[in-house]
């Protein structure tokens, strides 16, 4: 097995953020520094020498507000990094300018890919309000999957609300996928708000405010991302 893999098995890092700790000399195989691309066997003994104290991994839940960019932010526009007083973390994912709600910040680099791989299929939940009636059959061509350029949507969870709203969870998460789905079914959106993302829910967060994620509610969190 290559050492990459091997040490993203042993949630050391991802395989790209174990090629880095390679590369920077904190990999040894049976007290050798390790090498790019090196394999080992079961009988090996693989240490990674962190040299100072290991990073303290933090995670938290913040609600974004509508007009605020999840990163990169271009002219006029702030991004999270802007309007967030928390150094060293970063977004998982993101939501487009005009929608809000639930994001996670973190700054373990492991869970960017345990998270948003495409190989995972993780919950994610949205309320969602439409400027039109929704339709009789809007519900059922949802859930089957709608056609998206060239390709289809996955199967999801779809419960209306009221004549004009409803909720979606989606284990997928293609750019702007609720907005040009309903689209695709003749329903504008109005408003769109990201309110769970696996176990981890927005609850009675205020607009802007953040809070940690800890206890147990981590714990679950990263037990079904197989990083605990």
């Amino acid at each position: 097995m290559r050492i990459n893999k091997y040490l993203a098995l042993q949630k050391h890092a991802t395989r790209r953020g174990a090629d880095e700790i390679i590369e920077k000399g904190l990999v040894f195989i049976n007290g050798t520094k390790a090498q790019l691309g090196a394999k080992v066997n079961e009988t090996d003994k693989v240490e990674v020498r962190f040299r100072g104290p290991r990073k303290k991994l933090l995670y938290f839940a913040y609600n974004k507000p509508r007009g605020i960019v999840t990163h990169s932010a271009q002219g006029n526009n702030k991004d999270i990094d802007d309007v967030l007083p928390i150094d060293g973390v970063f977004p998982l994912g993101r939501l487009d300018k005009d929608s809000h709600g639930l994001i996670l910040l973190t700054n373990d680099g492991r869970a960017t890919e345990r998270l948003l791989g495409p190989k995972y299929e993780h919950e994610k939940e949205y309320a969602v309000k439409t400027k039109n009636i929704l339709r009789k059959s809007f519900k059922e061509k949802m859930e089957a999957g709608v056609r998206i350029e060239n390709e289809m949507t996955k199967k999801c969870k779809v419960e209306i609300l009221s004549n004009s709203s409803f909720s979606i969870v989606l284990t997928e998460g293609k750019k702007h996928q609720i907005r040009r789905m309903c689209s695709t079914l003749f329903q504008e959106i109005e408003d769109l708000k990201r309110i769970r993302v696996m176990n981890i829910r927005l609850g009675d967060l205020g607009g802007g405010g953040y809070r940690p994620i800890e206890g147990k509610e981590l714990e679950d969190f990263l037990r079904a991302l197989e990083l605990a």
